[in-house]
């Protein structure tokens, strides 16, 4: 079983391949797809404006809840399973510009944004959009088929830790199953819910209502397989054709707000699991890079192991090898990270066209 290290250790690295294109493509396109989001005006910024909110809300919640609940620690101790003092550098030795140098997901994450602003107001804008659609495509596509390999990553990772540490280090990965779930549940009824409560509308009721969009996802593990079937319900139900078809799709890229709920505690976990103390400087840095990391990867599989890892090599300061630990209960969290963003996309999409009086018939939904 430790033999196997090697196996989890080598599909990480040829997932960290894919970081820098990945990030660069989803930024660029995701900025310069905001040029139409203009067109529309008023309910364009109002909808982003709600989901940087509330998915920075999502992430606050997801590393403050990890941070008090302790998953990745048994008996108040991580399990010291690598000596992360490599990754560590002291106060003295610490340089923003150095570590700006040093770092390639932030070099990447700068030209992204410079380079999808410039798009904007480039002359042949919609040439060079359609280039990179075909290239994200191809660079996604080969992830696709790089994550299939996903189960002997976990296996050698798993092997290897329970091998080399004890049957006790499943222990924190069942508490983070737990954690997750709890931590969403509360999210949606007690956030989200509170938001429609705002808008004089029942989250039980809407849930009720697109119950069978939510067997679908919770059977694929995507959000993305239910979005047709949400769009038409969302649109029986009294909201106005014009918003849902700009706040849905749009909301599949930037109001994410299972999958950042996810990747914060992800990452906390993974600090409490190899005895990595984050300052709160760093944990707001995790928090400023998961909030523009995250966006525009949604319904690809494998997108939050990439961001994972672009979080983590941007910090330098806990092991990327977690990442294969990590993946023995992805797919367990995946459910619940898919539902609670179908749920969040249709909230948002109640939440403007109510904000906008864009919403008719509002305590009779009109159903099937």
């Amino acid at each position: 079983a430790v033999k196997m290290e090697v196996v989890g250790k080598s599909f990480v690295e040829i997932i960290k391949i894919f970081i820098a294109p990945i990030i660069f493509l989803t930024i660029v396109l995701g900025i310069a797809g905001m040029g139409d989001i203009k067109k529309v005006g008023r309910i364009g910024l109002k909808s982003l404006i709600y989901f940087e909110i509330v998915t920075t809300f999502a992430l606050a919640i997801g590393v403050t809840v990890a941070y008090f609940i302790e998953p990745g620690k048994i008996d108040k101790a991580g399990l010291n399973m690598q000596d992360a003092s490599k990754y560590t550098k002291g106060p003295e030795d610490f340089s923003w510009l150095q570590f700006f140098l040093d770092n390639i997901t932030l070099q990447v994450l700068v030209i992204a944004i410079v380079a999808g602003i410039a798009l904007n107001y480039y002359r042949k804008r919609e040439q060079a959009i359609s280039i990179l659609y075909t290239c994200s495509k191809y660079v996604f596509m080969a992830l696709k088929w790089v994550m299939y390999l996903a189960p002997v990553g976990a296996f050698g990772g798993m092997a290897f830790t329970v091998g080399k540490f004890g049957l006790h280090t499943l222990i924190p990965l069942g508490k983070l199953m737990l954690t997750v779930y709890i931590t969403m549940g509360l999210f949606i009824f007690v956030i989200l819910g509170g938001i429609m409560r705002y808008y004089k509308q029942s989250i039980l009721e809407f849930i009720k209502y697109i119950k069978a969009e939510l067997l679908i996802v919770l059977g694929t593990s995507s959000s993305e397989s239910a979005l047709p079937n949400l769009m038409e319900k969302l649109e029986k139900m009294g909201c106005s054709k014009p918003v849902v078809g700009l706040v849905v799709p749009t909301g599949y890229s930037f109001n994410l707000d299972g999958t950042s709920i996810y990747l914060s505690m992800a990452v906390i976990f993974l600090a409490q699991l190899y005895d990595v103390h984050l300052t709160l400087g760093e944990i707001a840095t995790i928090i400023g890079l998961l909030m523009i990391t995250s966006k525009g990867a949604a319904g690809v599989t494998g997108s939050g192991f990439i961001v994972l890892a672009s979080t983590l090599t941007a910090i330098n300061k806990i092991p990327v090898e977690g990442l294969a630990f990590l993946l023995g209960v992805d797919k367990f969290m995946s459910e619940a990270r898919a539902i609670t963003n179908f749920i969040g996309n249709g909230v948002a999409t109640i939440v403007i066209s109510r904000s906008e009086g864009e919403f008719v018939d509002v305590d009779n939904p009109r159903t099937e």
